[in-house]
Parts: structure tokens; C-alpha cells; sequence
């Protein structure tokens, strides 16, 4: 499989978050998510998101994840997805996202 074929293996989509909440139960600080992804329909992340922003802060921001990795059982919760992000100077996770809104659901090539 050439490099380019195994990029197109992943999927990666726009979706924004709708919610944001602690997650109490996680061994690192981290939110749980619900990320409206358009046509492929609301999925819930588990994201480490904490140094840099707060719940409200999340909610209605436009974010990427990978949407085919498979489900994940995190301290109880399903995560599906997983959202991208960077990481700056001190380690900490900035999200990824696209220089303005695009419609929900749009797949990164």
C-alpha cells in the first residue's frame, strides 16, 4: 500500500461540538463531547482538552476527527471519535480546525 492509499484509509471529517462537559471519570483531565457531524449524525469523544479551554469555550466550535478508528470505552464513556489537536510549546492540545466554518460532515483531503 502506497502512502497516499493508506491517508485515504483514514477518515477525517468537520463536525461541531454541541456539548462539553467533564469527565470525572477519566485518569487524565478531559471532556466528554458530542460533535454534530451533518449527515453522519451526533458522535461522543473523550478529549484531553483541559489546559486550554473550558466547556463553554467548546460549544459551537468546529472541529476535526478521525470518524473510523472504532469506539473506545474510556473510564465508562464510548468514545467514537477522536478529535485532533496539536500540541504547543508547554505540551498542551490545540484543537485542529479549518480556517472558517465548512459544512458539517466535510471529509479533509
Amino acid at each position: 500500500m502506497s502512502a497516499y492509499e493508506a491517508f485515504q484509509q483514514l477518515d477525517l471529517r468537520v463536525g461541531r461540538i454541541t456539548e462539553a462537559e467533564p469527565h470525572i471519570g477519566a485518569r487524565k483531565p478531559a471532556y466528554r463531547l458530542r460533535i454534530d457531524f451533518g449527515p453522519l449524525g451526533v458522535k461522543a469523544s473523550s478529549a484531553q482538552l483541559t489546559d486550554l479551554y473550558k466547556p463553554e469555550d467548546l460549544i459551537g466550535r468546529q472541529v476535526i476527527a478521525a470518524v473510523n478508528l472504532g469506539s473506545r470505552s474510556i473510564a465508562g464513556f464510548q468514545s467514537e471519535v477522536l478529535v485532533l489537536g496539536l500540541p504547543d510549546e508547554q505540551g498542551r492540545v490545540v484543537l485542529l480546525a479549518s480556517e472558517r466554518d465548512v459544512p458539517l460532515g466535510g471529509r479533509v483531503y
